[in-house]
């Protein structure tokens, strides 16, 4: 389904070597897997933008430091993932509970912010299609609507993707091996 193929080695072991004119070919022939990259990781359509922009300026900056130019589809997919994971935590990070008037422990703030990590590695651990929806829906506060509008869903097929995001991340925050039949608690 790719509308064109990744940049041929030439011109990558060129930019490699400092040519700007490959460089900045490298770049444009990249974006259009970029972009599809970032839109498949990240949890918003502007999340997505933002992050392949960030991966292409991380490409131009810094081809130099790719050792096989055959691996640059996995270098440019690790840099957005890495990029909308960012986004992601940021997001959680930004919602977080509202201060109180009680000033919290040292070990009030150390188990809430071990607890945000696990939540955050378990949102991250999530298929593409459930992580988005359950970003847009219960970090970002998004209506169903909404939610199954943007990802071109039906609302009954980001219902199904949420509930089981949200019960795939309850399972790994329980530290349930696998999952049980019928969602029942054990």
């Amino acid at each position: 389904m790719a509308d064109s193929p990744w940049p041929g080695e030439q011109l990558i072991a060129a930019a490699q070597d400092g040519d700007v004119e490959a460089t900045a070919a490298l770049v444009e022939g990249s974006h259009p897997h970029v972009q599809r990259f970032a839109y498949a990781l990240c949890a918003t359509p502007q999340d997505a933008e933002d992050a392949a922009q960030e991966a292409l300026i991380v490409l131009y900056r810094k081809i130099g430091m790719l050792r096989a130019s055959g691996a640059l589809a996995s270098w440019m997919f690790r840099i957005v993932r890495n990029e909308c994971l960012r986004r992601a935590r940021l997001t959680l990070r930004s919602h977080g509970p509202v201060p109180d008037t009680a000033v919290p422990s040292f070990e009030d703030d150390v188990l809430r912010r071990l607890e945000a990590s696990r939540v955050a590695a378990a949102i991250a651990a999530l298929p593409a299609d459930q992580r988005r929806v359950l970003i847009l829906r219960d970090v970002q506060g998004h209506s169903g609507r909404m939610v199954a509008g943007a990802l071109g869903l039906s609302t009954a097929a980001m219902k199904s993707r949420l509930h089981r995001a949200r019960a795939t991340v309850r399972q790994a925050l329980r530290g349930d091996p696998e999952p049980l039949p019928g969602g029942g608690h054990g």
